[in-house]
């Protein structure tokens, strides 16, 4: 079945921006609708037709980035309209914006001590759309320029989420609810929100976080969605664990997740 589920994947690359239903799939390789649709969804994480609607998201992406129209970006990767891209997209700003690395946003962002080292939150309108961690302020601000390099960066004291982001660290509260406006495939907002759920001093291993998402062989692209966490504590990826008990990896440096999950036993 392995080599059939490659050969799935295969098929589906080579007809990026057609409309490839499960029948069609199915025929082409040769298997069950029903059994291909299952074992795909448990070899990678997503059904075939997501799949495709995350690579077509990230074709319009690379198109953006590269100075496309938006309207000859989301034809060219397959879209009827440019309504039917965004009741699909997953880019979090829109595709304009996206395009343009954030220009015409205004990204309010604080830095302040905690006691895990430095913390750097920013917010657009809609939401948190970073989290860092760290030791050097500057540091930290120049990883959120980079990441939003055309967007308006302003420094403010964001009281109201500095003070929930502390009492969070502190045990004292629960950032679970704060709305947020970031990016990510299918696949990643599935482990984001997977991850959320994870009561505070307890973890999960990535084999239970797959499962827990319906893709129980989809263990290494789990530990893949926690490294590309853009927002640190409030997806609180510090609390994915190896099969073996290890921390295994994170973004912000394995000792501040060890010291991240001792604060949370603790409290």
């Amino acid at each position: 079945m392995e080599a059939i589920l490659e050969k799935a994947r295969a098929y589906l690359d080579a007809q990026r921006g057609e409309r490839v239903t499960l029948e069609q799939l199915a025929q082409a390789v040769g298997a069950s609708p029903f059994h291909l649709q299952r074992r795909f969804k448990e070899a990678f994480g997503v059904s075939p037709r997501d799949y495709q609607d995350a690579h077509r998201v990230e074709a319009v992406k690379s198109s953006l980035k590269n100075g496309s129209r938006v309207t000859d970006a989301v034809f060219e990767a397959g879209y009827g309209s440019v309504s039917r891209f965004y009741e699909k997209q997953r880019l979090g700003m829109s595709a304009r914006d996206y395009r343009a690395r954030g220009k015409g946003q205004r990204i309010g962002f604080s830095c302040f001590a905690s006691p895990l080292g430095t913390v750097l939150v920013a917010a657009t309108e809609k939401g948190v759309c970073s989290v860092k961690l760290g030791d050097d302020a500057g540091r930290l601000q120049r990883l959120l320029a980079e990441e939003f390099s055309e967007a308006e960066l302003v420094e403010t004291e964001m009281k109201d989420l500095k003070s929930k982001v502390l009492a969070f660290i502190q045990g004292e509260a629960n950032l679970a609810r704060l709305p947020l406006d970031v990016r990510g495939t299918v696949f990643q907002r599935r482990v984001w929100d997977e991850l959320r759920r994870i009561p505070r001093g307890e973890t999960r291993t990535y084999s239970e976080i797959a499962r827990a998402i319906g893709a129980p062989d989809a263990v290494r692209a789990v530990g893949s969605a926690c490294g590309a966490n853009p927002v640190a504590l409030v997806v609180p990826c510090h609390r994915a664990v190896r099969t073996d008990g290890g921390l295994g990896g994170y973004a912000w440096g394995l000792a501040r997740k060890k010291r991240l999950l001792a604060l949370e036993k603790k409290s």
